[in-house]
């Protein structure tokens, strides 16, 4: 899909006579993710693998569209079209998971070719039908459009050269939790698969009340991103109590998805888990440490807390549509209380074989 841009921008006088948009294909994707490599704007997020892990595992539409000017690609929005009968109908920059947006290089024509995008944006959410737009940036662009600021934060911080350091560095009492994994014996391997993954995830997510995704989802990721995924999977006395799947991107790595077994409580498996990621991480250069984000108020948000992260407010802009107001499709919303108990109390099995119908349509 080309469509040539042709509009003189509020605020500017840059005519954008020369400026295309286009559809991400396979044709472009190395493109696409040269570009994101060297766009300031641009996190692990905007990667193109994330439109054939999104379309493939979980079968949702994702129009990633790009703008070009002489053959260059100058500015990037992955979106991904998520349908539900439970949860409504949205456009959101990037579904599943904690970025997005679009992504400019600076230059003389960046407000010109923001523009270009989000008008764009608005068009296919215009023809889609949806409840809203979504977009997932550190920095709020748009006072005209919705937000939530307040509702999620974000956990960075850098890391290395030193592990000892870092290890001094983390407070005192969550120092001793992993210092107690270490002398319980811990030890933590890399895992190509999401076969010891996938059973302890599902046994966290149930106990807080979410669905899991299904375990090609999580083997799609690691096929899709080769080298910049990983699993760290801790063991105690050779069981598997904890796992972390894990990307890397420039110089940052994100443990994603993660969680531990009811046993992992007893040894500090999930403390030791996210230590051995920082470890590993800092052995292979990585100097940042992104935790994600969580809601503020929660258990997760404590626990990051408490290895000497500072929140970082994250405020996400939404385009309303049909909606009067932003939809709380999460946790934290009363009108999901009961479905969560009820979810806790599901067996394991049980929970493993409708959670991925779920969970798919949550984004």
């Amino acid at each position: 899909m080309r469509r040539k841009v042709v509009q003189t921008v509020p605020g500017t006088d840059v005519l954008q006579d020369s400026l295309s948009i286009h559809r991400l294909d396979a044709a472009s994707a190395e493109r696409w993710d040269a570009f994101v490599r060297d766009c300031p704007e641009a996190t692990f997020f905007h990667r193109a693998g994330w439109k054939a892990v999104i379309e493939e595992a979980l079968g949702h539409d994702c129009p990633f569209s790009f703008a070009e000017r002489d053959g260059v690609i100058c500015g990037i929005l992955p979106l991904v079209h998520i349908k539900s009968l439970l949860f409504g109908n949205s456009l959101a920059s990037t579904g599943f998971t904690v970025g997005g947006g679009p992504a400019v290089l600076p230059g003389p024509d960046y407000e010109a070719i923001h523009h270009a995008l989000d008008a764009e944006a608005v068009r296919l959410a215009e023809a889609l039908g949806v409840g809203h737009l979504e977009y997932r940036g550190r920095s709020p662009r748009h006072s005209d459009w919705a937000h939530n600021p307040g509702l999620y934060v974000g956990f960075r911080k850098a890391i290395g050269p030193d592990p000892e350091k870092d290890m001094l560095e983390i407070p005192r009492k969550q120092r001793a939790m992993v210092r107690k994994g270490i002398k319980a014996g811990l030890v933590s391997e890399i895992d190509r698969d999401a076969e010891r993954l996938h059973p302890i995830y599902a046994e966290s997510v149930r106990n807080l009340g979410t669905p899991v995704f299904p375990k090609n989802y999580f083997n799609q990721l690691l096929t899709v991103f080769g080298d910049d995924a990983d699993i760290v999977t801790v063991l105690s006395d050779g069981v598997p109590v904890a796992s972390v799947m894990n990307f890397y991107f420039r110089n940052e790595v994100l443990p994603y998805y993660g969680g531990g077994t009811f046993d992992a409580r007893r040894v500090a498996g999930n403390d030791f888990m996210y230590w051995e990621v920082m470890r590993r991480a800092v052995e292979r250069g990585y100097t940042l440490f992104d935790f994600g984000r969580s809601k503020l108020g929660t258990g997760a948000f404590s626990f990051k807390k408490n290895w000497g992260f500072e929140p970082e407010p994250l405020d996400y802009e939404y385009r309303l549509f049909k909606l009067d107001s932003i939809p709380e499709v999460n946790p934290l919303n009363p009108k999901y209380r009961y479905f969560i108990a009820a979810w806790k109390r599901l067996p394991l099995p049980v929970a493993n074989f409708v959670g991925p119908f779920l969970a798919r349509n949550l984004g």
